[in-house]
């Protein structure tokens, strides 16, 4: 059951990696490792000894991981409580179509989830006729760009008959769940619980996947009476490579939608969430785009409503830095395909995946967008990761613009159908679903979720 000694080798090597990114000072580390004798008690002692590498002298930033250090390095003039006039009937439609929206700008991106740039995805449009972007990603257009996501035989513009599963849905829907049936007050045990009975692990990646094993060894630990609960806050620490990838980002929808004109709260859903598998700029991203969509419920201002989440963000991160050079690059443009080069201008080197560039797009799309279904596109045709930064596109523009910012065009080909990759989740009715994720706003502030884990779980033995 232990992992072979090649990939462990291969995850410190990737680690060494992110520690020189994040300011460690890793000289000499490398070395080390080439040296080691091929046996896991060598490497798991080099593992541990990561932990104590100290910053470099001349690194400017402080990037803290624990939440009250977080709120400490933030904006202390942030906003703590409610914001701007709550109306729960308008922010339940207004989820709704930010889910809905968040759907359709994941299946618009998803064909292309090949990491191209705008200037490669405009030769293929132009070369296929479909310059501006404004319908789903048509074969003629794959096969200009020469090259494809596996999925794009039930993704691309002619073949969607239903929402084909996607890792960004669902854990928008993961989200969804641990609000409906823990509350604001769910646990990363509840996390580790609902993500070993919902999402099979061939439906992760990077630190999620790691976690989810991580996740399953406690299972066994557990049955022994072995498993300490405490644990699982410094599970990301160990040999989990990646932490700062957007894989939670991805995740911070639902508390987004759950927290109408509460941008404080939602930050901290997103931090209890994302901190479950990532670090630093992964982390902060999660809150922010959390606390965006919070804000995209009530206030009228898409400048207003980026300023403000990033108030929930450390300043002297790295994460902080970028995204607010790049709220003044958008704020200055004339356009989004101005804006657009002034952001890869300068961060073209964070690609897929990287966060810092993507969310530099998204708010480019944010301040651009005519609608819904305009900024799906716009976010799409800037490249990256096109469905994970459609998705969340589509969730901050629907909340914004409210229900009737996505025609209906959008919604047909998918027939009221989607198959999510959830296992024991079986709702297929996307209307439905909708209406279902909805309901977060007012659950939230009835405080009526429910917790029967007997009717969840199959092992009824664990203490959850």
């Amino acid at each position: 059951m232990l992992p072979s000694l090649a990939f462990l080798r291969h995850q410190l090597e990737g680690i060494l990696r992110n520690k020189f990114a994040q300011g460690h000072q890793t000289s000499g580390y490398l070395a080390r490792l080439e040296q080691l004798p091929a046996s896991y008690d060598a490497y798991l002692e080099f593992a541990h000894s990561l932990d104590d590498i100290p910053m470099r002298d001349n690194w400017p930033y402080y990037e803290p991981d624990d939440l009250e250090e977080i709120w400490q390095e933030c904006d202390p003039d942030r906003p703590l409580g409610q914001i701007g006039v709550l109306s729960l009937k308008d922010s339940a439609k207004r989820v709704e179509a930010g889910f809905l929206a968040s759907v359709c700008g994941s299946m618009l991106g998803k064909p292309i989830e090949v990491n191209p740039t705008l200037s490669e995805l405009r030769q293929a449009l132009i070369s296929a006729g479909d310059w501006p972007l404004n319908d789903y990603i048509s074969e003629e257009v794959l096969h200009a760009l020469n090259r494809r996501h596996w999925s794009w035989f039930e993704t691309a513009r002619g073949r969607i008959r239903y929402v084909a599963p996607d890792d960004d849905i669902n854990y928008t829907l993961m989200g969804m769940m641990a609000l409906e049936q823990f509350g604001e007050g769910f646990t990363k045990r509840n996390l580790r619980d609902l993500w070993i009975n919902h999402l099979p692990i061939s439906t992760t990646w990077g630190p999620e996947r790691a976690i989810l094993v991580r996740s399953g060894i406690s299972y066994l630990e557990h049955d022994r009476e072995l498993f300490n609960p405490s644990e699982i806050e410094a599970w990301p620490d160990f040999l989990v490579q990646d932490t700062e990838l957007c894989g939670a980002a991805i995740r911070a929808d639902a508390y987004g939608y759950a927290c109408p004109g509460q941008p404080a709260l939602a930050a901290e859903l997103a931090w209890r969430d994302a901190s479950f598998t990532h670090r630093r700029t992964g982390i902060y991203a999660t809150m922010f785009i959390a606390a965006a969509i919070a804000a995209a419920h009530v206030l009228r201002d898409p400048l207003e409503i980026i300023s403000t989440a990033l108030q929930f963000v450390p300043r002297r991160s790295r994460f902080y830095e970028i995204t607010e050079d790049c709220l003044h690059i958008v704020a200055n443009a004339d356009n989004w395909l101005e804006a657009y080069q002034g952001i890869h201008h300068k961060y073209a080197n964070y690609c897929h995946c990287q966060v810092y560039q993507e969310i530099g797009t998204l708010i480019n799309t944010f301040r651009f967008a005519d609608n819904a279904g305009d900024g799906i596109c716009k976010q799409v045709m800037q490249g990256n990761d096109t469905d994970s930064f459609g998705a969340t596109a589509g969730s901050l523009l629907g909340v914004y613009f409210g229900p009737d910012s996505l025609e209906a065009r959008w919604l047909e080909p998918f027939r009221d159908r989607i198959l999510t990759g959830l296992s024991n989740f079986h709702e297929q009715q996307l209307s439905r679903l909708a209406e279902r994720i909805g309901r977060l706003p007012e659950l939230l502030h009835t405080g009526q979720h429910r917790i029967q884990p007997s009717e969840l779980y199959v092992n009824e033995n664990l203490d959850i």
